[in-house]
C-alpha cells in the first residue's frame, strides 16, 4: 500500500512537473527517490538533480475516523463492511542539486516546482493512481 502511494507521487510529479525537469531528453533529468537520506544518498552525480521523499511518520487520522459500517446490497443480500481506515503519511521532501555554483538556488527552484504540483490537488486524479 505504501509502495503504491510512493509510485502515485512519482507519477504525479512525472506528469505535472515542467518537461525540462523530468523528460529523459533533458540535459539532466530529475531523479525522484524515496530512499533514506543518509551519507550514501544521493549516490553518484549521474543521479542529480534529485527530489527525495522520506516517509518519516504514519498515523491514523482520528478526525476522519468513522464507526459507521458501510452497507452494500447484492441480489437481496446485505453485506456490511468496516469503514476504511484513514492514514496520514508525512514525508520530508529534500532537493539535491547538480549545480556547483549556487546549489541552494537550484534546490529551492526544484522544491518550489514540487510544491506547486503537490498543492494543486486535494485528491489525486484517478488516472494518476498506481496499484
Amino acid at each position: 500500500m505504501i509502495e503504491d502511494l510512493d509510485n502515485t507521487i512519482a507519477e504525479l510529479l512525472k506528469t505535472n512537473l515542467p518537461d525540462e525537469l523530468v523528460e529523459p531528453t533533458a540535459a539532466t533529468p530529475l531523479t525522484i527517490s524515496f530512499a533514506t537520506p543518509d551519507s550514501a544518498f544521493p549516490g553518484t552525480a549521474d543521479e542529480l538533480p534529485a527530489i527525495n521523499f522520506f516517509l518519516y511518520d504514519i498515523r491514523e487520522n482520528m478526525e476522519l475516523r468513522s464507526n459507521e459500517r458501510q452497507i452494500e446490497r447484492q441480489n437481496g443480500t446485505i453485506i456490511q463492511h468496516l469503514p476504511p481506515v484513514r492514514v496520514d503519511c508525512s514525508y520530508l521532501i529534500t532537493a539535491w542539486s547538480k549545480s556547483t555554483d549556487k546549489p541552494a538556488l537550484e534546490e529551492h527552484r526544484l522544491l518550489g516546482a514540487v510544491m506547486k504540483v503537490l498543492l494543486r490537488y486535494r485528491t489525486y486524479p484517478e488516472k494518476i493512481l498506481q496499484g
